[in-house]
């Protein structure tokens, strides 16, 4: 795995917690020496995982729409960032240059991106992993959610067990590894 892309919120919620799983979750990748694909932003939870990845060293790259500069803040210190010309442009590049995603506490856009890839792979679009990062508990109704459409029978168990969530940020980087082995990309 050379490169995760990172959905996460532009805003940085209510606990700090949020930031600190962010911070250590980068931590745990550049630790393997992965590159970070994100939207770009320099606030929130986006400009966190971005502002700590450039100190550690690592690779970060951006992609933000043209009209999300001037909302977001495009962060200058990108080791690159890409200027698409809309939302759907940025999550198609980002998933172009992602070997796998993880999800962050964040809002719709971030559930958004989440389902996008959840999608693709159901349908065979992709073989990379997919990850949810469980902190202080912030997914636990979408987790019971999944579960319960699984119960329903409108997804699979085989597909609910190919999505990763944890709370551990390095925990849940070692399973994203693990799951790249025999991925289809």
């Amino acid at each position: 795995m050379k490169s995760v892309a990172i959905f996460c919120g532009a805003r940085s919620g209510r606990k700090e917690a949020y930031r600190q799983a962010a911070e250590a979750l980068v931590d745990s990748l550049l630790e393997q020496g992965i590159t970070i694909v994100y939207g770009g932003g320099n606030v929130g939870l986006m400009g966190a995982i971005a502002d700590r990845a450039i100190a550690g060293g690592g690779t970060v790259v951006g992609v933000i729409p043209h009209a999300l500069v001037g909302q977001e803040q495009a962060h200058k210190g990108l080791s690159e960032l890409i200027h698409v010309q809309d939302m759907h442009q940025r999550k198609q590049t980002m998933g172009e240059l992602a070997d796998g995603f993880i999800t962050l506490s964040g809002g719709v856009g971030s559930m958004d991106e989440l389902f996008q890839e959840i999608a693709h792979k159901q349908v065979g679009y992709h073989g990379k992993p997919c990850a949810i990062l469980n902190t202080a508990g912030y997914y636990d109704h979408l987790v019971a959610w999944l579960e319960n459409a699984v119960d329903e029978g409108f997804i699979t168990r085989y597909w609910y067990d190919q999505l990763v969530i944890d709370h551990s940020p390095a925990e849940l980087v070692n399973r994203l590894l693990n799951r790249m082995i025999g991925a289809k990309i």
